[in-house]
């Protein structure tokens, strides 16, 4: 009874006498005591340490024996296997050899136990060797077998209906082929069917939103049956659930369905039925909703419709203004995140009401945050900002230019590459501006870090990354454009800085687009005088 409790202790393998204690428990013939063996189990053991230790003390052999036995045996045994063999594809592949067919045959029957436990237990136990080493369990006809046993178990009015939705996560997460096997046996509308039923448990509730979250994660079709169905409507109407789980798996499910850039450039999202709840959950009590809110708005604020202004209104942008300035540094992350898709094309108008909200100071205090990931998007915000017509430029050079020169800082600092190229990106864009922006670039490309013997710009030229190349390569070409009366003097301060020279010399670089930037580079360079380079 003790070990039947998430409270009981952690028992200690890696002992010689608890583990000759444990096969000790597992050998006996009564169906409590081995049972209790494998409670321990599934109960204590979390490293892949002792998931070794278990498998070589040949705990596995004993529990696989255990599957011809009694029900309790029988399910206890499933569990503790699925414990063993979780995240640890080394074992697995151990285990799951040709001398161990037989067993896991075994546990494939067992899908079709008529015991509803039984049944969730065994899938449980191939999705966990299948996640651990995606190389097993490859048949067709067994993946579909097992997402139509546990979409069946949703009709478990008890805890393994609660449970079975889970499990179908957890088996289709990230996992297209799956996704598409779940969508041909109508997945959707049978998690459909169950949302509809109303007054579920909480367990359930959230369970069944995860499910639908997962399979609208990659596919367009799983979306557009979620949105004619009317799913939609059920699940804003969860995002004033009582439970703070509910609360969280709706925005989760919103999020994934809100991926269409179809029904996104209808503006089917950006409307106050859903963002009036929204813009409430960010004011949440529990930091996990707030984080899901915040990844379904980064979504529904990309909307490529002239609706921006509806979440404007609504108190949206004060509100993630706020969150960025949170101790939690994911609240953060995700605030700046829904901000920077938010401010993605838009208009001058929501621009300046953004940038009002945000400030200068605020913007160039993100940019310098302890945390690379926040850096990274705040950077990416102010490309978006700047990026447009002129007067968008204007906005790195308030207060005295504080976020130009964060920027420059940054990426002289900076070890992360996906840092280097927002900040690059940032600088290319305020580079198609005026003069004066222009020339504000080059200062900051043409200065050194402390003890550093070289430009931050050679260093990106020169990067692995291709993407980094790209964006540097775009810099160059926004501060040399022929048109632009300023750029002979520039092109001369580039060459002279041994730029222009690393330009050339990547030509025949490996990545494509670097290629097409290097070739319209040098077009440039030759429409200047020659006397200049």
């Amino acid at each position: 009874m003790i070990y039947q409790s998430k409270m009981a202790p952690k028992y200690d393998f890696l002992q010689e006498e608890n583990m000759e204690f444990l096969l000790s428990l597992l050998n006996n013939e009564s169906e409590n005591v081995s049972g209790l063996g494998a409670s321990i189990i599934s109960h204590s053991c979390k490293t892949s340490l002792e998931q070794k230790l278990l498998f070589d003390a040949g705990v596995l052999k004993r529990l696989t024996s255990l599957l011809g036995g009694s029900l309790i045996q029988r399910d206890a045994s499933l569990e503790s296997i699925a414990t063993i063999f979780k995240n640890n594809p080394e074992v697995v592949s151990q285990f799951v050899g040709p001398d161990t067919g037989r067993t896991l045959s075994c546990i494939i029957e067992l899908v079709k136990d008529r015991f509803a436990r039984t049944r969730l237990l065994a899938s449980l136990c191939l999705i966990v060797i299948r996640n651990a080493s995606p190389c097993y369990l490859q048949d067709v006809g067994i993946k579909t077998k097992l997402i139509n046993n546990l979409l069946e178990l949703l009709d478990d009015p008890g805890q393994v209906g609660d449970e079975s939705s889970f499990a179908f996560s957890s088996l289709i997460a990230e996992k297209e082929d799956m996704q598409k096997l779940a969508f041909e046996v109508n997945g959707v509308d049978k998690l459909y069917n169950h949302l509809q039923k109303g007054s579920l448990h909480p367990r359930r509730f959230e369970g069944i939103l995860l499910a639908l979250a997962d399979m609208c994660s990659k596919l367009e079709c799983c979306r557009s049956r979620c949105l004619s169905l009317q799913v939609l409507n059920l699940v804003v109407d969860a995002l004033a659930h009582d439970s703070s789980d509910v609360r969280s798996a709706a925005c989760m499910c919103l999020r994934s369905v809100s991926r269409s850039i179809k029904n996104l450039s209808a503006g089917s999202f950006m409307n106050e039925t859903i963002v009036i709840p929204l813009v409430r959950l960010l004011d949440d009590t529990s930091t996990a909703v707030q984080v899901a809110a915040l990844g379904a708005i980064s979504n529904i604020v990309v909307d490529f419709t002239t609706r921006r202004s509806t979440f404007i209104r609504l108190g949206g942008v004060k509100l993630l203004v706020q969150l960025s300035k949170s101790m939690d540094s994911t609240i953060r992350l995700n605030a700046l995140w829904a901000l920077r898709n938010l401010i993605f094309l838009a208009e001058d108008k929501s621009k300046e009401e953004i940038f009002m909200e945000l400030t200068a100071s605020l913007l160039a205090s993100l940019i310098c945050d302890p945390e690379p990931s926040v850096q990274e998007q705040a950077l990416a915000l102010v490309r978006n900002l700047v990026d447009g017509r002129i007067n968008s430029v204007e906005y790195i050079f308030a207060e005295d230019g504080i976020i130009l020169d964060a920027v420059g800082r940054q990426l002289r600092i900076a070890s992360k590459a996906e840092i280097e190229i927002q900040g690059m990106y940032v600088l290319g864009n305020v580079a198609t501006g005026k003069e004066s922006h222009k020339e504000a670039v080059m200062d900051q490309l043409l200065l050194r870090a402390e003890n550093k013997a070289q430009s931050c710009i050679i260093k990106f030229l020169q990067s692995n990354d291709s993407r980094l190349r790209t964006a540097a390569v775009w810099a160059v070409l926004n501060l040399t454009c022929s048109s632009s009366p300023g750029s002979s003097g520039r092109l001369v301060k580039l060459h002279d800085a041994g730029i222009v020279s690393h330009v050339k010399n990547m030509v025949n670089d490996p990545c494509l687009d670097v290629k097409l930037r290097v070739k319209t580079a040098l077009e440039q360079f030759n429409s200047f005088d020659d006397s200049l380079v």
